[in-house]
């Protein structure tokens, strides 16, 4: 489960048991919520349990040394609106472990490639959490590198390098940084008991025959979720699919985080983040504290009113070298761009019918 990304294909696991009954998502009161996708989700409740609980995920979670680039290249923060400002926290998810991870993470030059790209942007008023994929063939300036796939960044200068090219793609100021590790999905789907997903489309595994996802309502096992989120050979549209599948998955786990039978068990909540915790790397800002403190400032979310959505774009093309890419939309992206910069996203979900995803 360590192949290099978007190179060779991944090892897809064995099936596991399969229910069709979903339990109701309830509100997460006293809740150290912690997003980090693919990741992403961790829970812990309030009272003395905390203190361990906030030491798991803080002496777990590896610190990126160098998470943004020099000031003098980055646009300006948010301005505080009622009392917060909105945020910007960039996703990444990978499947490399080891050396090429350590590189990334100390902003070095590594042969590294992100596999996911994400951002989630948190509006002042707190009552929303919207996700954007950036599809990572995306075509794109990278600062003193020319053109080249947004996933490269990381290649070619680590997590500092990979949020200036976001940064400079959105015209948005990133704030925070959480990389995630794919093996990490594993054992915290395990620690949950399953995670419940909607296939929108039937697919068999390219590595493992045997293993196959029927349309409709499915529970994954830690090793099918694996497989699920990392499968694109299978679709006619590749790595478009694999990104729905992705989200969807992501979608089921803040279901099932946030169930009420899950926050009321303290021994799947210790599971949780001591399972996710070895697998993510975030930087120094985004401690176990702050995440306790935006917790408390999105207690009343729910399952709906988190919204993801892929940034459009103008579909798949050939670089002047022969590489196969993905084809931005200037216009959409400006659209985009506005509506962040305006702390105004939910209007253009809602204009783009974008509530349930594209």
């Amino acid at each position: 489960m360590t192949d290099e990304l978007g190179i060779t294909k991944e090892d897809a696991p064995q099936s596991g048991p399969r229910r069709q009954k979903e339990g109701k998502s309830h509100k997460a009161r006293n809740v150290l919520f912690a997003a980090a996708t693919l990741l992403l989700v961790a829970a812990v409740v309030a009272g003395g349990y905390v203190v361990s609980l906030v030491h798991t995920f803080n002496s777990g979670t590896q610190k990126i040394a160098t998470a943004f680039p020099e000031e003098s290249t980055r646009p300006q923060k948010a301005p505080p609106v009622g009392g917060n400002a909105p945020l910007n926290i960039l996703l990444l998810g990978s499947d490399s472990r080891g050396a090429t991870e350590t590189d990334a993470v100390n902003g070095s030059a590594t042969d590294q490639r992100s596999d996911t790209l994400m951002l989630m942007h948190i509006p002042a008023d707190r009552k929303n959490i919207y996700t954007i994929s950036l599809m990572r063939d995306t075509w794109v300036p990278i600062p003193g590198h020319g053109e080249a796939k947004i996933n490269a960044a990381l290649a070619f200068g680590g997590v500092p390098m990979m949020v200036q090219t976001v940064e400079a793609f959105l015209k948005q100021r990133i704030d925070h940084v959480a990389m995630i590790n794919f093996d990490g999905f594993e054992g915290l789907t395990n620690s949950l008991g399953g995670v419940n997903v909607n296939v929108t489309y039937p697919f068999t595994s390219s590595e493992n025959p045997n293993l196959h996802f029927n349309a409709g309502p499915d529970t994954l096992s830690g090793q099918q979720a694996l497989s699920f989120v990392r499968e694109r050979y299978a679709f006619p549209d590749g790595d478009y699919q694999r990104v729905r599948n992705q989200q969807a998955f992501i979608k089921g786990l803040v279901a099932k985080t946030i169930n009420a039978n899950t926050l009321g068990n303290p021994v799947t909540i210790s599971n949780m983040v001591g399972a996710i915790s070895p697998y993510v790397a975030v930087d120094s800002g985004l401690d176990a504290a702050t995440i306790a403190k935006l917790a408390f400032e999105m207690k009343d979310i729910r399952q709906q009113d988190m919204v993801m959505f892929t940034l459009p774009t103008r579909g798949t093309g050939t670089s002047t070298d022969g590489q196969s890419i993905v084809l931005t939309d200037p216009a959409e992206i400006g659209k985009v761009a506005k509506a962040l910069s305006e702390d105004k996203l939910g209007d253009y979900v809602a204009a783009n019918n974008f509530e349930k995803g594209n």
